[in-house]
């Protein structure tokens, strides 16, 4: 199975450390509207949020995994609950690659595979370099349109 770009974990990084700013943020609101907090309790709630964004961060890599087998993408993925997710080709309605801000930064891009169907119809593959990601992108649709005559449907 293949792995993420390493780069992917600063991505995820970041986005704990906005979200360790905002609870750090909203700790700071509390004590000034409701409560006096020490401001050790907010340094260290705080600091608690990113030392737990980090070790989620390098765990989550070390777990995601994709990879394009005979019949369909397999995906594997998760920390606290670890998700394994086929999706065959004949399902694929379309697939995107697309550049967030922060991936853009960091010259990473995700493909974006929707599928048939309601629940969960849409499956990210982030962390990857542009180029593999355009290649992935191309080896699905074309996989998928292989896959149509395939259909018996």
């Amino acid at each position: 199975m293949e792995s993420l770009h390493p780069r992917i974990r600063l991505v995820w990084i970041a986005r704990w450390v906005l979200l360790a700013t905002l609870l750090g943020v909203a700790v700071s609101a509390v004590d000034q509207w409701l409560y006096s907090i020490p401001v050790a309790v907010t340094v260290a709630v705080v600091a608690l949020a990113l030392v737990l964004g980090v070790v989620y961060a390098v765990v989550l890599y070390g777990r995601w995994h994709f990879d394009l087998q005979e019949d369909a993408l397999y995906l594997e993925r998760g920390v606290v609950t670890f998700v394994e997710t086929a999706v065959p080709f004949v399902r694929v309605q379309h697939v995107d690659t697309q550049f967030g801000p922060v991936e853009r930064a960091l010259g990473l891009s995700s493909v974006v595979v929707y599928t048939a169907g309601s629940r969960n119809a849409d499956v990210r593959v982030p962390g990857l370099t542009p180029e593999r990601a355009r290649r992935l992108q191309d080896t699905l649709r074309e996989l998928a349109v292989e896959s149509e005559a395939d259909d018996g449907v």
